[in-house]
């Protein structure tokens, strides 16, 4: 298992670099100059060339990509367009955002994908199953972002249930209430599609087990239903699930962009709303290269926890 590790790790570093070439290259291609975004579009010509040399962008493009990548290779990301601090810095400050907002939406999306996928599973064809499937339906064809627009006018404007953006009061006292508070409507509508897709899979990897002979057993010996289904049952079905969970964390990292923009989280996914609007390649690079490195690790944690689950799966020596 250790080699496995290893051979993931080695790879790990040319997808982020070819993830990270990509990026650069569509900033490249696109029209939009970072100089005349952060002066204006009637700003002098010579100012405009004096802020372009000063950025580096009288460079050329492959010059300016090799740059990057040598400060990044140093433990830097470059210094912001737009904003004029490090990179680092400025990811530092809005990644705990993220954080909390992404955890919060996967384990919610994962208990609630879970726990209906199991209830339709065991209730084949009954009203559970029923409900659960048009509850799934409904969560795949909402888009996220109009979830939470409904989530603000229907919670928020009309009822005044919950806040309508921000990660705190404006004076609060910042406590995990207040935090709590703030987090439940984007935690909701992030972990939304996240759970209809687990609770999908879990209710095909419910069934297959509960036709293994295995199973059947458990039962013809007695044991309660509720052993049955959460001592052999689940166990088993678990272990097909946790990739799938691992696929919906790339897409809970990846909905931080519009939910966070939708409620005003001050994450990185708002940060790169507005550093693309400002066409700051350098902080956009290096967001986009953290929340690329955290899905990667996160879809390499749930191979090693399927492994420790199921030795099968485990690589030979």
């Amino acid at each position: 298992m250790i080699g496995y590790l290893v051979r993931r790790l080695v790879l790990l570093g040319p997808v982020l670099i070819g993830l990270s070439a990509i990026v650069f290259a569509i900033f490249t291609l696109i029209p939009g100059d970072p100089a005349t975004v952060i002066l204006g579009a009637y700003a002098a010509p010579e100012r405009l060339a004096a802020l372009r040399a000063d950025l580096g962008l009288d460079q050329p493009p492959v010059l300016r990509y090799v740059s990057w990548l040598a400060d990044v290779v140093s433990g830097e990301l470059g210094q912001s367009f737009a904003l004029r601090r490090p990179v680092a810095d400025e990811i530092a400050d809005r990644l705990p955002a993220t954080v909390i907002l992404a955890a919060a939406a996967l384990a919610l999306g994962t208990l609630a994908g879970v726990a209906a996928g199991v209830t339709a599973a065991v209730n084949q064809n009954g009203w559970p199953d029923r409900l659960v499937t048009l509850v799934v339906l409904v969560g795949l064809s909402t888009p996220s972002f109009f979830l939470g627009i409904v989530l603000i006018l229907g919670l928020s404007v009309s009822l005044g249930w919950f806040p309508t953006g921000g990660m705190y009061d404006l004076f609060g006292d910042r406590g995990l209430v207040d935090l709590a508070h703030h987090l439940v409507l984007p935690a909701v509508t992030l972990a939304t599609v996240a759970a209809a897709v687990i609770a999908r899979f879990a209710r095909a990897a419910m069934l297959e087990v509960l036709r293994q002979d295995s199973v059947r057993t458990a039962r013809a010996m007695g044991l309660s239903e509720a052993r049955v289904i959460g001592r052999h049952a689940l166990n088993n079905a678990l272990v097909q699930v946790i990739p799938i969970i691992a696929l919906q964390a790339g897409f809970v990292i990846g909905g931080t962009v519009y939910v966070e923009s939708v409620f005003q989280w001050p994450g990185l996914g708002r940060m790169l709303v507005d550093a693309i609007a400002a066409r700051d390649v350098p902080l956009v690079q290096g967001g986009v290269l953290v929340l690329a490195a955290g899905y990667v690790g996160i879809n390499l944690a749930a191979d090693l926890v399927q492994m420790l689950v199921d030795p099968r799966l485990r690589p030979a020596s």
